[in-house]
């Protein structure tokens, strides 16, 4: 039942839709003009204003015939620079760019997969509950766009389904995240004392050395199977003949276990302690949470029934941990149960980003069959 053709030429088209985070205002109004199209009911978050952006998160419905609660499924509409001006090149199977560009299949691939189910769904007379759909701006920032929905405010016949496919992982399908971990970010601000680097040294406290002094004690990297550390940013801007008196370095930290995270970044204080009593100097250590942990709240109930639908089409399937973050996690915090799949998408922030469109087809393939 799946237009092939369809699919591969409504994906070209919305890859050519410029639309980087906080900017995804043009490609949003061609989706709700789709959606209504399609005869479903469009909810509007605008809360965009809360980080800077200009595009709604788009909730829409499309009302059952069958009792039950129904299922939701979420994308995102943003994509990774740089992606202007995209220029696509078809090799059999597998849609790229030429290389000066990322594709955008992160996240308009899973969007071209939901809006063909619901094209197959109309188009048939399929029998189903209620369709949910939840379409984000911001993922790429944070997930932005799905921190700042205002729940209160969405309407009770609009409220989506607990159940949720997010249609954004990265690899084949039959890929099943269910879990994924919560992350800290945190800052530590070093303020040492200036003085001449080449008359009176002696009377300054290099912020650098007492970062590199940190630094040199703390775990970063694989600190566990669950609990991954990085620091990715540090600075401090001084002339060569001034002993610093300020640096910062700031990172993150991902577990699965909230109780490690916290274990850590008490570790990281007492590091900054012992720092502070050899050299002298302040320090300023902040940290928070930037996303809560995805976890599944039925025994995985709901990520098994995907596996058997893919294993009925002959698609090898797998449930996997995975360790990074996505709408899926910040959903999880409103009570929703997600999994998220694969749609044949690699490479994925990156201008070597491809899609194979043959796991394209078997997702949507996939998803109608859970549907009906």
């Amino acid at each position: 039942m799946i237009n092939k053709k369809r699919v591969l030429d409504n994906f070209l088209e919305m890859v050519n839709i410029y639309s980087p985070s906080k900017n995804e205002k043009e490609y949003g109004d061609y989706l709700i003009k789709k959606l209504e199209e399609l005869g479903l009911t469009i909810y509007l978050d605008n809360n965009f204003q809360d980080y800077s952006g200009n595009c709604p998160t788009i909730f829409a419905k499309l009302k059952g015939n069958l009792e039950g609660e129904g299922i939701t499924l979420a994308a995102h509409l943003d994509v990774i620079e740089p992606n202007k001006d995209v220029q696509i090149i078809i090799d059999g199977d597998i849609i790229r760019t030429d290389g000066r560009s990322t594709l955008g299949g992160d996240d308009k691939a899973g969007i071209a997969c939901i809006l063909e189910v619901i094209k197959v769904i109309k188009e048939n007379n399929m029998s189903h509950k209620d369709i949910f759909l939840i379409l984000t701006p911001g993922e790429e920032i944070g997930m932005a766009g799905a921190k700042s929905i205002n729940w209160e405010n969405v309407p009770k016949e609009m409220k989506p389904a607990k159940n949720m496919i997010v249609v954004d992982n990265a690899g084949q399908a039959g890929l099943v995240a269910h879990t994924a971990p919560s992350k800290y970010n945190f800052k530590i601000e070093f303020c040492g004392k200036k003085a001449h680097a080449g008359i009176e040294p002696e009377k300054g406290i290099n912020s650098i050395v007492m970062a590199g002094k940190v630094l040199s004690n703390i775990e970063i990297g694989r600190i566990d199977s669950f609990t991954t550390s990085n620091i990715g940013k540090i600075e401090s801007n001084f002339p060569t003949n001034v002993v610093p008196d300020n640096c910062y370095f700031e990172g993150e930290i991902r577990g699965h276990q909230e109780e490690r995270i916290l274990d850590i970044i008490e570790n990281y204080k007492s590091a900054c302690e012992n720092m502070k009593k050899e050299m002298g100097g302040e320090y300023i250590f902040s940290s928070f949470c930037d996303f809560p942990p995805l976890k599944p709240n039925d025994d995985l109930k709901f990520a098994k029934e995907f596996v058997q639908i893919y294993e009925s089409l002959g698609i090898k399937s797998e449930l996997k941990t995975i360790g990074g973050g996505s709408d899926s996690n910040i959903f999880a915090k409103e009570g929703y149960n997600s999994i998220i799949i694969g749609v044949g998408m690699y490479d994925v922030h990156t201008v070597e980003e491809n899609l194979h469109t043959l796991e394209l087809f078997k997702t949507i393939k996939a998803v109608l069959k859970y549907i009906s």
